[in-house]
């Protein structure tokens, strides 16, 4: 092979590993666009497993209101098992549970799922808040299922902001209502004596004497 036929196979396989090493950068920087979603709790007990669990507080900081837990159970045993409770352990908090439609019991069926939080499934609603918490803490949270028992983990509390928005409470404490302004109180003198149409005398106020 001549000495310019050897520089134009070197010139070309440099092209190649060139275009490879920008090629995965590429894929690199695609996948950042993509976002990172921080660590999610997850548990699985028997056949029991619970993905994604959080405690989503209200978006603005500090702002005093429900907040909910968010979650997906999945069951892979063979027969159905009803979810309990949600209970926060060493808070005096209440969570109410709402399956997707109707009232009644929150049933994750055999070999399914059921997805608590967001727009058209299942809620569990903190209805007094997380005590003693701020956004970025740890909850330890347990779901109470009728086979299993409970299963607990340790959650993240987070705001309903960016990829938790649609999953936070939907109620949003309104901002406190203002008093209307009293009106001008009106002068208390005595109300004068109505006008008889006669002419008085300036000095005693009496009409005067007919001549």
């Amino acid at each position: 092979m001549s000495r310019s036929l050897r520089r134009g196979a070197l010139a070309a396989t440099a092209l190649v590993i060139s275009i490879a090493s920008l090629t995965a950068c590429g894929a690199g920087n695609d996948a950042q666009t993509l976002g990172v979603k921080p660590d999610n709790a997850a548990v699985t007990v028997e056949d029991v497993q619970i993905q994604n669990a959080l405690v989503i507080t209200q978006p603005q900081a500090g702002k005093k209101g429900p907040a909910v837990v968010s979650a997906t159970i999945f069951n892979n045993g063979q027969a159905p098992q009803t979810l309990e409770s949600i209970s926060l352990p060493g808070t005096s908090a209440t969570v109410k549970l709402t399956p997707a439609k109707g009232a009644g019991p929150l049933v994750v069926p055999a070999g399914g799922s059921v997805v608590i939080g967001g727009k058209g499934n299942a809620t569990a609603v903190i209805e007094n808040g997380v005590e003693g918490k701020k956004d970025g803490d740890v909850q330890e949270v347990v779901f109470k299922l009728s086979e299993t028992g409970d299963v607990g983990l340790q959650a993240f509390i987070v705001p309903a902001k960016s990829y938790f928005e649609g999953y936070g409470p939907t109620e949003v404490p309104a901002p406190p209502a203002t008093k209307p302004e009293k009106p001008a109180e009106k002068p208390t003198g005595e109300a004068s004596a109505p006008a008889t149409g006669e002419p008085t005398d300036a000095a005693t106020g009496e009409a005067p004497a007919a001549h």
